[in-house]
């Protein structure tokens, strides 16, 4: 193994390959007794966390930090071991099994993410048409215009004018307490 600075990732890395993979006897043995969560479960998701630090570095570029995906990957593991034991399935499956079950896991969490910031993105470009919108109309008629206008003038629905309105109202106010928390907090020191 190549030495690299002293990253979390190289921490996580040394810590998980310090459990290495178990002999066929040893999975069969610990097998048995994981079909409940305890010690050999627990043994057994140890030694197969190897598993899920290598699907998460797998999928490292795609979107998501290796970390965020590694504590993904970790509950996935704890999930496929304990499924794999309560159904009984033989020890030669467990490991290809563990890996299946973590990069769907994985694979839907990254998904889930890039939807995420598709939707983040739509409601910023969406943000930026309504204020554009807001502020041409309040010159245009001399006063705030009204959801109805700002939908006619946006080609919107009704009804998401009033969402998008109700977002915007919503973040500018938690922006503006933020900021006189801030001041308040300059001004005592």
């Amino acid at each position: 193994m190549v030495h690299l600075d002293e990253t979390d990732l190289d921490l996580l890395a040394a810590q998980v390959r310090s459990h290495p993979p178990l002999d066929a006897d040893e999975v069969r043995s610990l097998l048995a007794d994981a079909r409940d969560a305890g010690p050999a479960q627990a043994r057994l998701v140890e030694h197969h966390l190897e598993v899920a630090l290598d699907e998460s570095l797998a999928r490292g570029d795609r979107g998501l930090e290796v970390t965020d995906l590694y504590q993904e990957a970790t509950v996935a593991t704890i999930i496929a071991v304990s499924e794999y034991a309560a159904r009984g399935g033989a020890p030669s499956g467990l490991r290809s099994y563990v890996a299946r079950v973590v990069g769907a896991h994985l694979d839907a969490a990254i998904e889930e993410a890039q939807l995420a910031q598709r939707s983040e993105e739509a409601f910023v470009r969406d943000a930026q048409l309504f204020e554009t919108a807001e502020i041409n109309l309040r010159h245009e008629l001399g006063r705030s215009a009204t959801n109805t206008e700002l939908a006619a003038e946006l080609d919107w629905p009704e009804d998401r004018v009033a969402t998008i309105a109700e977002m915007l109202t919503e973040a500018r106010d938690m922006y503006d307490s933020e900021i006189v928390q801030y001041l308040d907090d300059e001004e005592e020191e």
